[in-house]
């Protein structure tokens, strides 16, 4: 039998254990940055930030995956299945 969640009560998970923030909308809210990563940026470093694209439904999904192959490459490359 498996544990079948809502994708709220997931997220939720995520934020009890500090695994994730909430979710936010990058072109309105920004990049979500600590103020070191923000200034390295600034100084012309180049942090790495590891975001997740959360989808609204399965379309979606798939489009972006179409039309962004490191959508793809990186989780096939972690061993992930989409």
């Amino acid at each position: 039998m498996t544990n079948k969640k809502s994708f709220d009560e997931w997220l939720q998970e995520g934020l009890d254990l500090n695994f994730c923030g909430p979710a936010i909308c990058y072109p309105h809210d920004g990049l979500p940055l600590t103020i070191q990563e923000e200034q390295e940026f600034d100084d012309g470093g180049d942090p790495c930030i590891h975001i997740l694209r959360l989808y609204e439904d399965e379309e979606t999904k798939l489009a972006v995956e179409e039309n962004h192959s490191p959508s793809v490459w990186r989780a096939t490359n972690s061993n992930f299945k989409l």
